[in-house]
């Protein structure tokens, strides 16, 4: 079945967001605090780790040895760069605390300061990394759900923190990444051809780079403005016909 990745994915987040939510009330501020840096590391090295995937490979050497290599450079820089200008003039990262903002107001949450918060920060760390185009992409194309499957698993932990430390608007994640990953599910079929190996690895790399910078700003806030730089994987993957 297409799309059942994707449904599996969702009842992960919002699973684990309540399992968070419930047990947030035996935590104390300072564990909570404590909770929001521990995820701030992990999304960190997932970010790395995933970056540090497509950008290194061993190759050989010419004394018939090995050596690690390291590329993509010249692609970020130019990815990221223009993707936080053109970001930056679209202004994405307002959008998505308005959106916050108005499920708050939908949701009768007015009085929770931190949903807002929550939301975007979960939003932007299960939305944007290489498992979701790439399983979604496997699902639509092949119906294999394997990936997202793992991603939810992942995802699950994830959001169970963050609701934990950050309140419910962690679990308001669940309707951007359904939105997302379905919509990229419907449209891979069309898109096929497009979707070569080097342009999923270029897509990846630059999102594993964005989810580090989601993981910076839970420890170090308002470090970076990763929503403003999504256009950048899009960037990243017309590069990879051009690079």
């Amino acid at each position: 079945m297409h799309g059942l990745g994707t449904i599996i994915n969702v009842c992960c987040i919002v699973g684990g967001g309540v399992i968070g939510l419930l047990g947030r009330r035996l935590i104390t501020q300072k564990l909570q605090d404590a909770l929001i840096q521990a995820c701030g590391l992990a999304v960190l090295f997932l970010g790395i780790g995933g970056a540090m995937e497509k950008m290194l490979a061993v190759v050989a050497a010419s004394d018939g040895g090995a050596v690690l290599s390291s590329g993509g450079t010249m692609m970020i820089l130019i990815s990221l760069a223009l993707g936080a200008a053109i970001g930056e003039a679209i202004d994405l990262d307002a959008r998505f605390e308005q959106l916050g903002v108005w499920l708050r107001a939908k949701t009768g949450s007015e009085g929770d300061a931190g949903f807002v918060n929550g939301f975007v920060t979960a939003t932007l760390t299960v939305c944007i990394g290489a498992m979701a185009i790439v399983g979604a992409i496997q699902d639509g194309i092949t119906g294999d759900y394997t990936t997202l499957m793992l991603k939810g698993a992942i995802d699950a932990v994830i959001i169970c923190a963050m609701a934990a430390s950050m309140g419910k608007g962690a679990i308001f994640a669940a309707l951007p990444v359904g939105v997302w990953q379905g919509l990229v599910t419907v449209a891979c079929i069309p898109l096929q051809p497009l979707m070569t190996t080097a342009a999923l690895n270029n897509l990846g790399l630059v999102g594993s780079i964005l989810i580090f910078c989601v993981g910076a700003n839970l420890i170090w806030p308002k470090t970076f403005k990763p929503a403003n730089m999504l256009p950048a994987v899009f960037i990243a993957a017309a590069l990879a016909f051009v690079m």
